[in-house]
């Protein structure tokens, strides 16, 4: 272990002498039970878990944030692919080093902005794609070789992230250089956030296919973003945020090596997303508990041999059920907070919430605010000169063994419903309704503690003063937007080669029905031909069916 951990820390080429405190104390990359580690002959089997090493308790890297930074990942999109390119160049000016993408609700249903069913959603709470045109336009002026992307999308990720390859291709860039994210979860759309189109079976078989093209063809880009976020908004505890989605990351394992994947091909790629709440040493020491079980179920369970599949990296988000309209500004608070957490506990990637998402889209000087958070933390506290700097607490020790330990119940029960798959689990309690009733029952205990005012919400239920005050801007997005898009989606229409569009979702619905065809390449060439996000789907539909939940009780 020591030498392991000792070639990792040099490999960062580190010099000591650059990290200190303000008032010039020298500190060590990471301490141990009995003081500073600086050299790998100070590594001995007294020194206790180490960051770098299994189980990663203490981080996935040995010099954590000493070598690099956190990517700055600011998450945004609104109206048309035009607007929002003007918002995403405007952050990277500020300082941003990662985009993520928010799509709106038409195009994470799957709809396009000329569906009946898309009208007064256009572009409002993220930016409007339909066609590859809309990706050309996004990422207009953005070199994607060079900036990692990541898109916030699931039950049609594969369809966008064909469009955004065939976008790629078409300025010039080879598929294998683009780096990025597809978050790609549709499991937890079925548990959390109900932007689901086909049965829960299909629907993992497209997110496979998309395992197996980026393992071949695009060994930079992470093909799913496994999101713990999205539950713990719909009301879920820390505990079950990190066991519903480890659980579902497992799935995922599961459906990988049953497709005939060897495990160390794709498990290095895959990533997860959690989110940061408010309660700041709970949510620390999940992260942590998070990379211990991950872990060890890949070591253990799944008999991964390669180092990186055991290693867990995550992106973090700020809470955004946390923020509250009244007194928007003490938002920013609970931000840097919430973010600090995400910090100390060891995120790879993170995206600070604006002070006004509570009430819109955030305008562009409340997204560099949000921006600006980041950058003090990382550049001005110093929490990031040392790895673990909350290793060996006995509080926050306690809390990781016990949200472990929450989550091994959890897990049990799965596996149980599966009878040893936990695959086959997380298909059944999807059935029973077992995910929709524990998020229900916690979120419900969460809102009993603030109506009766045992939990205190800052402006809500206690030191209201001052609310009548809070009115700031917010950016609003008004209903030529949608004109506008239908507009660029009706030229797409008129211009393209409607037999070319009819051969490429024909081969794609066949290439549905053979599951031992990959559907990459068939959506790709749909893409080329400019079918819309609306008709692949559509064509999908035709051939999985479509899917609603049972109503839980």
């Amino acid at each position: 272990m020591a030498s392991s951990w000792g070639e990792s820390y040099k490999s960062a080429q580190l010099r000591d002498a650059e990290f200190e405190t303000l008032s010039g104390m020298k500190l060590a990359p990471v301490y141990g039970p009995n003081g500073p580690i600086n050299f790998v002959n100070d590594v001995s089997a007294d020194s206790g878990e180490l960051p770098g090493e299994y189980p990663y308790t203490r981080g996935p890297y040995a010099s954590m944030y000493r070598s690099k930074l956190w990517t700055m990942r600011m998450f945004a999109g609104f109206g048309t692919a035009v607007d929002t390119n003007h918002r995403f160049l405007e952050m990277l000016n500020a300082g941003s080093n990662g985009l993520s993408t928010a799509f709106d609700l038409p195009t994470l249903m799957g709809r396009d902005s000329d569906d009946p069913k898309s009208e007064g959603e256009v572009g409002k709470c993220g930016v409007a794609i339909d066609t590859v045109e809309d990706m050309l336009d996004l990422f207009d002026g953005i070199d994607v070789s060079k900036v990692t992307t990541s898109m916030t999308i699931n039950s049609p990720a594969p369809i966008i992230l064909a469009m955004f390859i065939q976008a790629a291709q078409e300025r010039g860039i080879n598929r294998c250089v683009l780096g990025g994210t597809l978050q790609n979860d549709i499991l937890k759309e079925y548990q959390a956030q109900k932007e689901f189109r086909f049965p829960p079976r299909p629907s993992v078989r497209l997110v496979v296919d998309t395992f197996r093209y980026c393992a071949i063809e695009m060994p930079k880009w992470h093909p799913i973003s496994v999101s713990g976020y999205h539950i713990r908004e719909a009301g879920s505890t820390a505990a079950q945020e990190l066991a519903f989605t480890l659980a579902n990351g497992f799935g995922y394992v599961e459906a990988g090596v049953a497709a005939g994947m060897d495990i160390d091909s794709f498990v290095p790629n895959l990533s997860f997303f959690f989110n940061s709440h408010i309660d700041f040493f709970e949510e620390i020491a999940k992260f942590r508990a998070a990379r211990r079980i991950w872990a060890r179920w890949m070591k253990e369970r799944y008999k991964a041999k390669n180092p990186r599949s055991m290693q867990l990296r995550f992106h973090t988000q700020t809470s955004g059920v946390s923020l509250t309209a009244q007194q928007p500004e003490v938002n920013i608070v609970r931000t840097a907070l919430e973010a600090l957490a995400g910090v100390m506990g060891g995120t790879q990637s993170l995206h600070t919430n604006s002070m006004d998402e509570v009430l819109a889209l955030p305008t562009q000087r409340a997204a560099r605010i949000a921006l600006r958070t980041q950058q003090v933390i990382g550049y001005e506290t110093g929490v990031a000169n040392v790895a673990d700097p909350l290793g060996g607490s006995y509080y926050v020790e306690a809390l990781t063994d016990e949200i472990e330990a929450q989550a091994e119940a959890i897990f049990a029960h799965l596996d149980d419903l599966g009878s040893g798959s936990m695959l086959e689990g997380i298909y059944a309690a999807i059935d029973n309704g077992y995910f929709v009733d524990e998020i229900a029952n916690a979120s419900y205990q969460i809102e009993k503690k603030i109506s009766s005012g045992k939990r205190v919400v800052v402006g809500v239920n206690s030191f209201t003063e001052g609310n009548d005050e809070s009115q700031i801007p917010i950016l609003v997005v008004g209903e030529e937007v949608e004109a506008e898009q239908r507009r660029r989606l009706d030229k797409v229409k008129s211009q393209r080669n409607d037999a070319e569009l009819i051969r490429a979702l024909m081969k794609l619905q066949r290439a549905a029905l053979d599951p031992l065809q990959n559907t990459m390449p068939f959506l790709i060439e749909a893409a080329r031909a400019r079918a819309t996000v609306g008709e692949v789907m559509k064509a999908l539909e035709e051939v999985f069916g479509t899917w609603s939940e049972s109503t839980a009780i």
